[in-house]
């Protein structure tokens, strides 16, 4: 009312009993009834006026609108959120007791009679070890078996037969004094059985005595042989102990080809919060940027939505960096013109998403530039339309360079450009608990999840163009995991002209 009062001035020419001064209304020092200062209608900047008024109804507005919503509404939960376990340390997601309960039963079908003997991992040194994270991330194959991130666990399984499997988890016993530095653990007790699916529980004290035993049980004993378990006490005890031992990892690595639909899940979410972050970045994105200023925000669409870690460094590369694979300094400044090729992706769950987009920093692709993306995002559609059951990756590999063959023309010169001076890696690779999983030489099967990434690298031209997606492979085909994240230029820069 007081906006449009002064809009419309009095309609008797008297006098206003204030001053319009300093470019502004003020009602104190601009203004002195004693005094008898005056300011008719004549004397108003009516323009000024004008712009209080259209900001007055402006103000007004936000107002209306944020008094309608509820006042218990809240943002959207992050992508990432679950119902935590304030039981499990860290605050830890539950497991899927029936899914991990499968696994074991399924891994015992396979050996017959046998026992297996599985170490967690430990919490890694902060005083020697350079920790980006945090301190602690579970071992794949105890996680796989369990879906516990309980440190210094093992869990031991005995198959006496096709029906016949006993399952113990052995777990240190809790110290409060301790717990003050490192947070709730999992202790041997009543929780731990509910929260894990299993039935028998025992503190790791007991471990040793039933060690002694599977020595001399005559029968194979199972443990994973690898770099994580070569300093394990127990492991190198019964290796050297002339027990019938056997490495494990194997027999686990086949059967985490095939994800179940546990594994499926998790893997939707990395994938799903890694598309978020990448779309970050390219609204984020300018001329002038430094790659890790575009790294800060892509990261931050990670963890803002519920990621537990990366899956892998995050390669943000410009200009000349596009054109080197694993460039992961992120340190160089931006030019209009440039090309950046951003490769990174989310862990949830234990599980890693793997997603590479290409985009022009200034939002609008060159001629050249569009037909270099363009003849790389055939040869990866090419090859997706392709995939079925059976098929294999290099066969997969193969169908891509051959379109980059047929679509070349003179694109890179004397060479077609699926030589491998510019397509110089393969295709693609599984992805799970590992950025670069388990099962590369096998044929696709319904279930496996896989990436499809073609790229032409020109460094004359400090040109490089990858294009990465996560497919899970179907018994028609496959699905694209991660097309939320614009895949042609089109949808590229109409993304980024809404910045």
């Amino acid at each position: 009312m007081f906006a449009l009062m002064l809009e419309l001035g009095d309609t008797r020419g008297e006098a206003f009993p204030f001053r319009v001064c300093q470019c502004r209304v003020d009602c104190h020092e601009c203004h002195s009834f004693a005094r008898g200062l005056q300011l008719r209608q004549a004397d108003v900047d009516y323009p000024f006026m004008r712009t209080i008024t259209l900001t007055s109804v402006i103000c007004i507005a936000f107002v209306a609108q944020s008094a309608s919503q509820s006042p218990g509404s809240a943002a959207p939960a992050p992508i990432g959120a679950y119902s935590v376990s304030p039981e499990l340390p860290g605050m830890g997601r539950p497991a899927d007791t029936a899914a991990t309960a499968a696994r074991r039963r399924a891994l015992l079908r396979r050996l017959g009679r046998a026992t297996v003997l599985i170490p967690a991992a430990h919490e890694r040194n902060i005083e020697k070890d350079y920790v980006q994270d945090n301190d602690f991330r579970q071992d794949n194959t105890f996680f796989y078996f369990t879906e516990l991130e309980t440190q210094d666990a093992w869990l031991v399984m005995t198959a006496r037969g096709p029906d016949s499997l006993e399952t113990v988890l052995f777990l240190p016993p809790r110290t409060p004094s301790q717990e003050r530095w490192t947070g709730l653990r999992l202790g041997p007790d009543s929780v731990a059985v509910r929260l894990s699916g299993i039935a028998k529980v025992l503190p790791t004290d007991s471990l040793d005595i039933r060690l002694r035993r599977l020595r001399f049980a005559n029968t194979p004993i199972y443990v994973p042989l690898g770099p994580t378990t070569r300093e394990e006490r127990q492991i190198a005890d019964i290796a050297f102990s002339g027990a019938d031992v056997r490495n494990l990892l194997p027999i686990v690595d086949s059967m985490r080809v095939v994800k179940d639909a546990d594994e499926i899940a998790r893997l939707r979410r990395a994938v799903e919060i890694s598309v978020a972050g990448h779309v970050a970045a390219m609204r984020a994105a300018r001329p002038g940027m430094y790659e890790y200023e575009m790294e800060a925000v892509l990261e931050e669409g990670f963890r803002g939505n519920g990621a537990d870690r990366l899956g892998y460094p995050s390669i943000v590369g410009s200009g000349p960096n596009s054109t080197t694979l694993h460039y992961d300094v992120n340190r160089r400044r931006t030019e209009n013109g440039d090309l950046v090729v951003i490769d990174a992706a989310a862990e949830w769950g234990q599980y890693t998403a793997d997603v590479t987009r290409t985009f022009p920093v200034n939002g609008k692709f060159t001629p050249r530039q569009k037909a270099i993306y363009d003849l790389v995002l055939g040869a990866q559609q090419a090859a997706f339309d392709s995939m079925r059951p059976g098929m294999t990756m290099r066969q997969l590999d193969d169908i891509a360079r051959h379109y980059m063959r047929d679509h070349s023309g003179t694109l890179c010169g004397d060479k077609t450009c699926d030589d491998r001076e510019y397509f110089n890696h393969g295709l693609g690779h599984p992805i799970g608990m590992d950025v670069h999983d388990v099962g590369i030489g096998r044929p696709l099967e319904p279930g496996m999840v896989v990436t499809l990434e073609p790229g032409i690298y020109l460094e004359a031209e400090r040109l490089g163009v990858r294009i990465e997606d996560d497919v899970l492979v179907t018994a028609k085909g496959g699905e694209w995991l991660s097309a939320g994240a614009p895949r042609t230029t089109d949808a590229i820069e109409k993304l980024m002209r809404g910045r």
